[in-house]
């Protein structure tokens, strides 16, 4: 073997690596392999281990580990020690620059490492600045991931990615190698700064108390009457978001459900005649509640409700039959609803989110949920809706065609839901960054809706509601599951902006629900959007036009052949924009509904 190689010496220490990494199966193998390869077929020889870094499969570490070797190996035989031939042409440089007058460039001072904001790195060592640097006081992993957590977006426990391997505790590796960070103990080792460690420490805390200054800040607490987190009422929809939810759903909510929708199907009286009933500001709290589906992955189904307990709020979790993600007011009193005759003891508030990673965002535009979950939405009666989309790696390069095609109908579905559907749109990084949200979220409402909200801007540059939203019930007796039931809405909003409307838990999801509460209107609008290209809006327009199937059907019916697939074109001529059908999705409508005689 050696006798084929110009440098058999640097070959076979490389061959013990490759024998002792294939013995112990480690990574290195295939590391050691391609290296010893390329250095069997080199035929020239080295005069020192630095120049085989031209090689393939030999880096830098693997070429000073052979120097390192060498240099044993020669003291160890009396034999001098080859020059690193950068050494030497660095020496020969300097020497002729002083010849010749010219002086010597200055090394370049390295800049002073400096964490990212609220990164790993940034965390961990604020945390450890908490300590006294007069002390030898030190922290055990434990301890300091308890104490970095608040100072980092990204969890210290589970990875941001289910696909991923690696927590915020990773950035441990960083601090050490730089030498901010030293360990002593075992077998439980304890954390403490080295002096370059304070120094860092000590910049970001002169930084912090810089960025404070004359900026807003946002005290998230559980307690409302501690928090002095609001916003202005004109500015609701760009608010965060929060909540998540953890117990089970009641046990009776079921039978609470029934009676709304069986309520809701008899023949109310007139939406007009339904006198809202005032609830107390003090009656009850604001809860998330997060449908069952919202989970990390199918494994870890508790994380969004783990993370949300320890940002201080206590999720409920239950089914839901539209949005991801509510607000309910939860009384004090479980009795209070039982007094006006209705079920249960939560009502409805005016928030709603639909949580959409970016991959599940692309699929339901694909298959048409997107524009059904949207139909449900607009239906459900809710004020403020927000469609969250999370940021998500695809597998795609953002250079080919195929990631160009899904990144214009992102773009677009973006568009219109701002634009025609006047939904709010909020973009997060990543999980960690929606339960940051939906905390925020949480600590608002429930400010905005507390009685001890200050009644103008407190001194400490905080806005809040003046005066604070109220809330009211609307009988479930006066309602019905027509069309009046979001007049009804419309018209108590535009006299009454700052006061909340609502129904109970269990007439929200009756009304709200996929298949129970479907009108026949209602069923019809889903048939006619189940073809592709008819949207909410043109199939509203057919709907207007011909007011059941039947009434579709004999339409065709009465028609020949050639007039049919122009029938609900010509009818809709005088629609504009998005309401206007062309004569090629006009002919589609014709060969799905019609019979060919």
């Amino acid at each position: 073997m050696s006798e084929n190689c110009a440098n058999p010496l640097l070959l076979g220490w490389i061959k013990e690596w490759l024998e002792d990494a294939r013995q112990k199966n480690s990574k290195g193998f295939t590391v050691y392999k391609k290296a010893y390869e390329s250095m069997k077929a080199y035929p020239l020889t080295f005069q020192h281990p630095s120049e085989a870094q031209q090689l393939n499969g030999l880096g830098p570490k693997l070429c000073q580990r052979l120097a390192d070797k060498l240099n044993d190996y020669c003291a160890e035989n009396g034999l001098p020690m080859p020059e690193d031939p950068r050494t030497s042409r660095s020496k020969r440089t300097s020497a002729e620059g002083t010849t010749e007058g010219q002086p010597t460039k200055k090394p370049r001072k390295s800049k002073p490492y400096t964490p990212a904001l609220r990164s790993g790195p940034y965390a961990l060592i604020l945390a450890l600045g908490s300590l006294d640097e007069n002390s030898n006081q030190s922290m055990t992993k434990a301890q300091l991931i308890e104490q970095a957590q608040p100072h980092c977006d990204a969890s210290f426990t589970a990875p941001s990615d289910a696909n991923k391997y690696f927590t915020a505790w990773n950035s441990m590796k960083t601090l050490l190698r730089k030498e901010l960070v030293y360990t002593q103990g075992h077998p439980v080792k304890r954390y403490s700064l080295t002096e370059e460690g304070w120094g860092v420490a000590k910049a970001i805390k002169k930084t912090n108390q810089k960025s404070n200054q004359n900026t807003l800040t946002f005290n998230i607490q559980p307690d409302a009457t501690t928090n002095n987190l609001g916003t202005n009422p004109a500015n609701h929809r760009n608010s965060a978001l929060s909540s998540n939810a953890a117990e089970s759903l009641q046990q009776n909510s079921g039978d609470s459900y029934h009676r709304a929708q069986n309520s809701l199907n008899q023949n109310a009286p007139d939406d007009s005649t339904a006198t809202p009933i005032a609830i107390p500001p003090d009656s009850f709290t604001v809860q998330l509640v997060l449908d069952t589906r919202e989970v990390r992955t199918s494994k870890d189904r508790d994380y969004i409700a783990n993370e949300l307990n320890n940002k201080g709020v206590n999720p409920e979790v239950r089914a839901l039959e539209v949005g991801d993600i509510i607000w309910v007011a939860k009384f004090h009193d479980p009795t209070f609803l039982s007094k006006y005759g209705e079920d249960g003891d939560e009502v409805m508030l005016d928030w709603i989110v639909e949580r959409k990673r970016l991959d599940d965002l692309v699929s339901s535009i694909k298959d048409g949920r997107f524009h059904e979950q949207k139909f449900r939405l607009r239906r459900s009666g809710i004020k403020n809706v927000i469609y969250l989309i999370e940021e998500f790696s695809v597998a795609h390069e953002p250079s080919t065609a195929a990631a160009a095609k899904y990144y214009d109908m992102v773009s677009s579905a973006i568009a219109s839901t701002q634009v025609v559907n006047g939904y709010f749109v909020k973009r997060t990084k990543n999980l960690d960054d929606t339960i940051r949200y939906l905390a925020r979220m949480t600590f608002l409402l429930r400010n905005m809706y507390s009685s001890s909200s200050p009644s103008s801007p407190s001194s400490q540059n905080t806005l809040c509601p003046s005066p604070s939203h109220t809330l009211s019930l609307l009988p479930t007796r006066h309602l019905s599951l027509s069309t009046t039931y979001l007049t009804t809405l419309e018209n108590l909003r535009t006299s009454n902006p700052s006061i909340t409307y609502g129904v109970t838990f269990s007439t929200f999801c009756a009304i709200a629900s996929k298949s129970e509460a479907l009108t026949l209107r209602d069923i019809f609008l889903k048939m006619l959007m189940c073809t592709r290209g008819v949207t909410g809006e043109k199939a509203l327009e057919i709907q207007r036009r011909w007011p059941t199937p039947q009434a579709f059907i004999r339409a065709f019916e009465a028609l020949d052949s050639k007039d049919r697939e122009t029938m609900v074109s010509d009818n809709l001529q005088s629609m504009v924009g998005r309401r206007k059908i062309a004569k090629v999705l006009s002919k589609k409508i014709a060969e799905i509904w019609c019979e060919e005689g």
